[in-house]
Formats: structure tokens, C-alpha cells, sequence
């Protein structure tokens, strides 16, 4: 298993725009973490607004599937977004 970094730029205006879609957004994530590949998400607070959602995986299938599923994405509260693998330190 590895980890993957999924990283959200949002547009400008998401917090006046996200109510909408923050119900099917959260749950798709709680999906994700009960089905066991989603380890933690959240927002930054510094600007400007992006999210981090962490991932283990054994490839960035699942990363891939929730941006496909996720309502900020197909609705344009998303603008730009990447994936991409971390190397985490054995402690």
C-alpha cells in the first residue's frame, strides 16, 4: 500500500457556493473513509482555499474515482486538482 495526495484548488467564490453541494461532498468522503482507502481530508484555512484529501492505496484508483463522483468537481468549485504519490516516512 502506498499514500496519495489528492490536492483541490478551489475557485474564488466556493464558500458563497458550496452549500449546495458540501452534503454529497462530505458524504462521499465518509463513504471513502468507511470503505477504508480515505485516511484524512479537510480544508486549509490560509488562503487560497484548497483541499487535502490523503489516501492509502495501492494506486490512485480510488483518488481518480472520487474526483470523477465528487459534486464540487462536476459543478465547478474545483478549478484545478492533482494527485500525486507521498513517500512517507517510516517512524
Amino acid at each position: 500500500m502506498s499514500y496519495y495526495v489528492l490536492d483541490y484548488a478551489y475557485v474564488g467564490d466556493y464558500l458563497e457556493r458550496r452549500d449546495s453541494y458540501r452534503q454529497a461532498h462530505l458524504d462521499l468522503i465518509r463513504e471513502c473513509h468507511r470503505r477504508g482507502d480515505l485516511v484524512m481530508a479537510g480544508a486549509m484555512t490560509e488562503a487560497p482555499p484548497r483541499g487535502l484529501i490523503v489516501w492509502r492505496a495501492d494506486g490512485p484508483g480510488p483518488a481518480e474515482e472520487f474526483v470523477r463522483n465528487d459534486p464540487y468537481v462536476a459543478n465547478g468549485l474545483v478549478d484545478e486538482w492533482s494527485i500525486r504519490p507521498w513517500n512517507v516516512v517510516d517512524l
